[in-house]
């Protein structure tokens, strides 16, 4: 057949039909967008960075989007949220004492927006719902608090301001959401709440996270008694009423893990609830366990301790389907639990990389999981079976990222699923 111009713009036509069809094809395969972030960056200033990966729904590769990565906005990024709507995210850099809020394009892609300090000193976990950020920090703001002259740390809450409705702590607000002014502790007349033991005030209390029911009803910080050998594990509860303000559960009793209390908490590590606010599960990294809660009324009641592989850095139970996973430090491996009643039992161990600290679901199948190997510097990925729990390594795996990854949080790909239900 001969080509004449006609024919060839036909053909063209025909051609450019098919690179469009293709590529809308390829871009509904992206189902999820995860924000990995990493404590060290190049440079004078050694900001941490966030890198943003887009998962294949079929093969569950993650590919980094163009641009990324994007920087922190602060040194050593240690903990990060995303916002209700997944519109904005939220990271805590504990080297400037900051929370730097990011709005999220459409395309995955991070836009600073808004920065505030913290209340204490050296944040370390971060939570939100859809009205309210929560934050624990290292130390309370206090004159004399250091690590020269260390003390408790301290939980503060921020509201979400919604949209144009309202100010922000600096301003107008003028994206989706917007971190008001830090709640005041009428109590005590300051923006936080202390942790501290009321037997023994002098005590220094270390916080190592925090997580708020999906109920939004209540908050739960967890933390050991450095002063005391053995540390002892205690978890600090609190109801969260209107406005954000925090009532201590207990009368400021913290639920006591270690000895005179269940036991067995030495040092929590780690803390995750389920999606029917029934469940707490902490891990603790000297113990090698993780110990199940029933939370009916905020309460903490225990069920069992369940083994872990050895130093459990980090916890996160499936939204949709009842598994719970926990990431090894030591062993660079990850548990996999089948749930009931909150009874864990466990199905199997899987090799991720060297010290693995953060975990994390794709939000819209529920059924990728992603592992943070902070000294091998990449992300290991997984397809996970809804139906037996277990894990399938994605292809590629693991997927190279910055510097010392410490965090990972994610939000669906236009609001949709769309992937692998099986």
């Amino acid at each position: 057949m001969k080509f004449n111009k006609t024919s060839q713009l036909v053909v063209a036509a025909a051609a450019s039909l098919l690179a469009a069809s293709l590529l809308t094809a390829c871009s509904t395969l992206t189902v999820d967008f995860v924000f990995v972030t990493s404590s060290k960056a190049a440079g004078p200033n050694n900001y941490g960075l966030i890198d943003v990966f887009e998962i294949n729904s079929e093969s569950g590769k993650m590919r980094q989007i163009p641009s990324s990565p994007f920087p922190s906005g602060g040194r050593l990024p240690v903990a990060e949220v995303v916002s209700a709507d997944n519109k904005n995210l939220f990271v805590v850099n504990e080297d400037d004492n900051n929370i730097v809020q990011f709005v999220i394009g459409s395309d995955g892609k991070l836009y600073p927006f808004n920065t505030v300090n913290t209340p204490g000193i050296f944040p370390i976990g971060v939570a939100a719902t859809k009205t309210n950020l929560f934050v624990a920090d290292t130390y309370q703001p206090l004159p004399l608090c250091s690590n020269a002259d260390p003390c408790s740390g301290s939980i503060a809450v921020y509201p979400l301001v919604a949209g144009s409705s309202g100010s922000s702590s600096t301003g107008s607000c003028t994206a989706t959401v917007c971190l008001g002014t830090p709640v005041t502790n009428g109590s005590a007349g300051v923006p936080y709440w202390p942790l501290t033991l009321p037997s023994a005030p002098s005590d220094v209390i270390v916080p190592t996270a925090v997580n708020v029911l999906a109920s939004g009803a209540y908050v739960y910080v967890t933390a050991y008694d450095s002063s005391v050998t053995p540390n002892r594990g205690l978890i600090f509860g609190f109801a969260v009423g209107s406005g954000g303000a925090l009532t201590p559960l207990n009368n400021g009793v913290p639920h006591d893990m270690g000895v005179g209390g269940e036991g067995l908490g030495i040092r929590p590590s780690a803390i995750a609830s389920d999606p029917t606010s029934s469940y707490v599960f902490v891990t603790d990294s000297t113990n090698d366990i993780v110990v199940s809660y029933s939370a009916a009324s905020g309460v903490l009641t225990k069920i069992e301790d369940t083994p872990t592989g050895n130093q459990p850095t980090a916890v996160v139970v499936d939204p949709a389907y009842p598994y719970v996973y926990v990431t090894n430090g030591l062993d660079g491996t990850v548990t996999a639990y089948s749930m009931s009643s909150g009874v864990l039992t466990s199905l199997d161990n899987y090799t991720v990389g060297t010290d693995p600290v953060a975990i994390g679901i794709d939000p819209s199948t529920k059924h990728f999981l992603f592992v943070a190997n902070f000294l091998d510097n990449n992300v290991s990925g997984f397809e996970l079976s809804t139906t037996a729990g277990t894990l399938l390594e994605s292809q590629f795996s693991p997927f190279s990222a910055s510097t010392n990854p410490t965090a990972v949080a994610a939000i669906p790909h236009n609001g949709t699923g769309g992937g692998i239900t099986k």
